[in-house]
């Protein structure tokens, strides 16, 4: 095995863990902090490629992700990595069988790829793995460019619009973007209790309304405001919590069983969803959270 599977191996199958241990999702950035924390490489691992800036193992990783994301072990979106029950099953391979399976799936698929028949050949080298990851990186690791916009994102809630008044209203927002009315958006000041009521029409004749309770804070969300929430839902009503510190295990164990609709948004999902529909937001909702647009040139590796 070249030391670039080598690699490849323990970095994908720690990954599954640390996915795994978070609920089965995580964003990019966090994933690859956990991993600099949990994993120790030497310095061929930790060799800067010039051209993208990354790390050996980071390009590495995001290059053998795709293998798994062709396998049906990961699924990405916006930023988020998602682990798919097929990839908790093979787990159960090991770091090397899991790689294994991943790698064969990926060369099933890329048959049917006409121009796809680099990896067949560079995969087990390390140089030519080094040329294409060098020539190549800046498609491969769009993941990262994507990590560093999310993060840019939540960096400018948690600073620019840390006042919860100001996330508050764009929730409320983000919710009006997705086509609903948003006649109640509790006022500055106001503690507890529901901070906004979202409608289907402009009278709340339709069922189910949205009762919406907002935390703009570091510290997760617990068990014990989710029940709170639960408490005031009335009529089939559905209730959302936004959280920008994110759940507990047992809060989201909670609105899982519940004999109520809870549905919780944690700081990633916020920011994937304000991405989504803020080309349909009127501009002054878009200047709460502004946005630019980047496009890139989509991979085929």
């Amino acid at each position: 095995m070249s030391k670039s599977r080598e690699l490849a191996s323990k970095v994908i199958y720690e990954a599954f863990k640390v996915l795994q241990a978070a609920g089965g999702q995580l964003s990019g950035r966090d994933l690859i902090e956990s991993l600099q924390q949990t994993l120790k490489f030497d310095d061929w691992a930790l060799f800067k490629y010039e051209k993208t800036g990354n790390l050996r193992w980071v390009a590495i990783l995001h290059l053998f992700s795709i293998d798994c994301s062709k396998a049906g072990f990961l699924t990405k979106e916006k930023g988020v990595w998602f682990l798919t029950p097929e990839g908790e099953e093979a787990m159960l391979l090991g770091p090397t069988g899991l790689l294994d399976q991943a790698t064969a799936k990926y060369k099933e698929w890329e048959k049917s790829k006409p121009d796809a028949d680099l990896r067949e050949v560079i995969e087990d080298n390390d140089k030519k793995l080094d040329e294409m990851i060098e020539e190549h990186g800046d498609k491969i690791d769009v993941s990262t460019y994507q990590d560093q916009g999310n993060a840019s994102i939540r960096i400018y809630i948690n600073t620019v619009l840390k006042n919860p008044y100001d996330f508050q209203k764009a929730v409320a927002a983000l919710l009006r973007a997705m086509g609903y009315h948003t006649p109640f958006v509790a006022p500055k000041g106001k503690d507890g209790g529901i901070d906004i009521i979202a409608y289907q029409d402009p009278f709340g004749a339709k069922r189910p309304r949205i009762k919406v309770q907002v935390k703009h804070q570091n510290s997760t969300a617990d068990v014990k405001v989710i029940r709170e929430l639960v408490g005031v839902l009335k009529d089939g009503d559905i209730g959302l919590f936004v959280s920008t510190g994110g759940f507990t295990s047992d809060a989201k164990s909670s609105a899982r069983t519940v004999n109520a609709h809870i549905e919780l948004i944690d700081i990633d999902r916020f920011v994937a969803l304000w991405q989504e529909y803020y080309s349909t937001m009127p501009i002054e909702d878009q200047n709460l959270i502004p946005l630019r647009t980047v496009y890139f040139i989509e991979s085929k590796v």
